[in-house]
């Protein structure tokens, strides 16, 4: 990434800005960026230079940040399926217990395996157990219940739901080097660089 010439005096870390931290207990590095499109180019460079802790935020919805971030595909999707199977194999298992041994009955000379008759309970908690494993899920990929998270602590990140830009470099990428990160930040076209300290909990 060769940084621009109209962006070299951004390249001096305003010290005052930072946030005092103890050795060892950096989050990462939070960027603000004057536009969406800078914040895109700026994302997709990290992206293509090896960096996978990433994460973007802005204002609205940007469809080419997402790809430039290299999300992979969900896992809410598997979580779900196995629920669902687990729940529809389970219940149907235990219809076919009680019938056939623990309670069975013979109506109007039926055969006690009436699977057409297990259908709708079956049915039934495949789609609740689908759904709370899918809950279930969400919550624990997304890191939930965490009541905070770490780029709070800078104060210009309340921008973040109206007109800033940021982008985040977790300390934990084996790219991450905090000086390297931050003039690679800058040479981006980062208007701001903040160090964001981990939060103990």
């Amino acid at each position: 990434m060769t940084p621009p010439e109209h962006n070299e005096q951004k390249r001096t870390v305003n010290v005052s800005t930072q946030i005092q931290h103890d050795a060892g207990q950096l989050f990462g590095l939070l960027a603000q960026f004057p536009s969406e499109q800078e914040l895109i180019a700026a994302t997709q460079n990290f992206s293509e230079s090896g960096y996978r802790s990433l994460d973007a935020f802005s204002p609205f919805p940007l469809e080419e940040l997402s790809e430039a971030l290299q999300l992979k595909r969900s896992r809410v999707a598997p979580i779900v399926f196995a629920g669902g199977l687990i729940g529809g194999v389970s219940i149907y298992a235990l219809e076919y217990w009680i019938n056939l041994f623990a309670y069975p009955l013979n109506v109007g000379g039926r055969p006690l395996h009436s699977w057409i008759s297990f259908i709708p309970p079956t049915f039934e908690c495949t789609v609740l157990l689908g759904s709370l494993a899918g809950a279930c899920g969400m919550l624990w990929l997304c890191g939930l219940p965490r009541l905070n998270h770490p780029v709070f602590e800078v104060d210009a990140f309340q921008r973040a739901s109206t007109d800033g830009w940021f982008l985040c470099i977790q300390a934990e990428d084996d790219h991450f080097d905090p000086q390297i990160s931050r003039q690679l930040l800058f040479s981006c076209g980062a208007r701001e660089v903040w160090d964001v300290p981990e939060i103990k909990y």
